[in-house]
């Protein structure tokens, strides 16, 4: 057991195998230690998710070392049987690489039982172990651009079964109709951690899994208004955020939620939201303009955006933002391109009235989780505020990026330093990374003048990712991973941009230069030592 940084509250926990990996995490389950957060199981890795104010790393360890992972944990007996047809376009290639026959291939796929080992990548996807030993596949040299949902197909030792449409670089050997994630379920993931799978060649009698037998309770609705924000114009883009959803981890689903939390905490504060509340997340360029149905109050902040409120009669004037604002029926609030920072939050007291997804009001870009991107003429409902409420005080906001400037961002080495040459662990601080148009909410697509070089060649097992990880393709130029970054990956991270700094990544422009300034040395830790 190997105990590895990921960020002041993250640890990666290396093991030998799926089988430890699994037995640490029944284990933590059984005993848990106050502070953690969230686990995410992987390949031969856990990444614990842990509160520093709860728990130190140290006594983290401690914990984790002290566990006994020969105890026996009650299985689930759920069986999932999958129809196939297995009619993939990388069936003849896999024949080829295991020395068998398609016709071999298939009765061995189909003559194993399955356990989902653990869910990631994405929503649904889950990593089945077991099976026939021969099914040790490469994944493609190079990945799709998209592979079509329900393919079935092989990653190393797993089989999984792709539940929508995605890049990815699986073998395919299969297709299924069956739908691994459906909203309309009271679980949407059909294959859950514990659960057994048995593919079956289709046309055979086939057992669709678990069917619930009642919906979970509805929800009390929170009383409604007549007021609402009327979207004019959405700008270059504009979303409900909110703090994320946690806990979804077995489904396969990240946290997602704002770029900027604490931009998202400061709007809530100004109108007397708890910061709980969803806002609207907006990049302006373009411009972004709402009309207030109604009496409402309203905060911007984050990006410095200028803003300009319209009124009903043709009257003009310029507004702060970083302060509660008043609008009544019929005004408009329009908002410029971003001066400084990218993302700006709109507040608005009481609250939107939006169905949460899976506990939360975020829109997770690359899950597709959560309420549709915002759209001109969409109309959103305010909550009617309760009594108590206190509009917050004007605050000062932090300094944020710009696009001629270059930023500095601190990094936590690890997990995966030493999978680099000390050459290419120096280039990652020695030169600036301009971030790339084709940047988003998943990642900041950085480019710089020499790639960072591996000193390790091999493929990594998929492993849990963290929030500002910054995982270096076979390109060798480094992808920071942000708010909707996938749950898993599979190539190396070299650091993870600190906690204190997230916000601060969630704000820099495209074709921005960034610099990475190392607060922590790579110190991995072996168990007992």
């Amino acid at each position: 057991m190997r105990f590895l940084p990921v960020n002041f509250n993250v640890l990666l926990v290396e093991l030998a195998d799926l089988e430890q990996t699994l037995a640490l995490l029944h284990a933590l389950q059984a005993q848990p230690l106050p502070g953690i957060v969230e686990l995410v199981p992987a390949a031969r890795t856990l990444l614990v998710n842990f509160r520093p104010s709860a728990v130190t790393r140290a006594a983290l360890q401690r914990h984790i070392a002290a566990l006994d992972l020969g105890l026996r944990v009650a299985r689930d007996t759920t069986l999932v049987e999958v129809p196939v047809r297995y009619d993939g376009e990388d069936l003849d290639d896999v024949a080829r690489l295991l020395g068998l026959t398609r016709r071999e291939v298939v009765q061995r796929h189909t003559g194993s039982l399955y356990n989902v080992a653990f869910c990631g990548f994405a929503p649904g996807f889950a990593y089945l172990a077991g099976g026939d030993p021969v099914f040790k596949v490469p994944r493609r040299s190079s990945p799709r651009t998209k592979v079509p949902e329900g393919s079935v197909a092989l990653g190393g030792a797993f089989s999984g079964i792709y539940p929508k449409a995605s890049p990815g670089g699986w073998q395919i050997i299969g297709t299924t109709e069956l739908p691994m994630w459906d909203l309309a379920r009271p679980v949407p993931a059909l294959l859950q951690p514990g659960f057994q799978v048995r593919f079956v060649e289709q046309g055979a009698r086939v057992f669709a899994g678990p069917v619930p037998t009642s919906a979970p309770p509805a929800e009390q609705p929170p009383a409604v208004s007549d007021n609402a924000l009327l979207l004019r114009r959405p700008g270059l883009q504009a979303l409900l955020q909110d703090q994320g959803r946690s806990g979804q981890v077995a489904q396969g689903v990240s946290a997602s939620g704002a770029m900027d939390q604490g931009a998202l905490r400061a709007a809530n504060r100004l109108v007397g939201n708890d910061s709980r509340e969803a806002c609207i997340e907006l990049v302006a360029y373009g411009g972004f303009e709402v009309e207030s149905e109604g009496d409402l109050v309203v905060a911007v902040t984050g990006a410095d955006v200028p803003a300009t409120l319209h009124a009903p009669d043709g009257r003009r004037w310029p507004v702060s933002s970083h302060q509660a604002l008043a609008l009544g029926p019929g005004d408009r609030l329009h908002l410029g391109a971003p001066r400084h920072g990218v993302r700006a939050y709109l507040a608005v007291r009481g609250g939107f009235d939006v169905a949460p997804v899976l506990g939360s009001r975020s829109t997770d870009t690359l899950a597709f989780i959560g309420p549709a991107p915002l759209a001109a003429g969409d109309r959103l409902p305010v909550r009617a505020t309760r009594g108590g409420c206190a509009v917050g005080a004007p605050a000062e906001p932090p300094p944020l990026p710009c696009v001629d400037e270059t930023v500095v961002l601190d990094v936590v080495m690890g997990p995966r330093t030493d999978w680099f040459t000390p050459e290419g662990v120096a280039r990652l601080f020695a030169q600036e990374w301009r971030v790339t148009p084709q940047s988003n909410r998943v990642g900041l697509r950085l480019e710089g003048a020499q790639p960072l070089l591996r000193a390790v060649a091999g493929e990594l097992p998929s492993e849990g990712t963290a929030l500002g990880a910054l995982q270096v393709p076979p390109s060798g130029h480094p992808v920071l991973f942000m708010a909707d970054h996938p749950l898993t990956g599979g190539y190396p991270v070299i650091a993870t941009v600190a906690t204190h700094h997230l916000d601060r990544a969630g704000q820099i422009p495209v074709h921005a230069r960034v610099r990475f300034n190392p607060v922590s040395a790579f110190d991995p830790v072996e168990a007992g030592a």
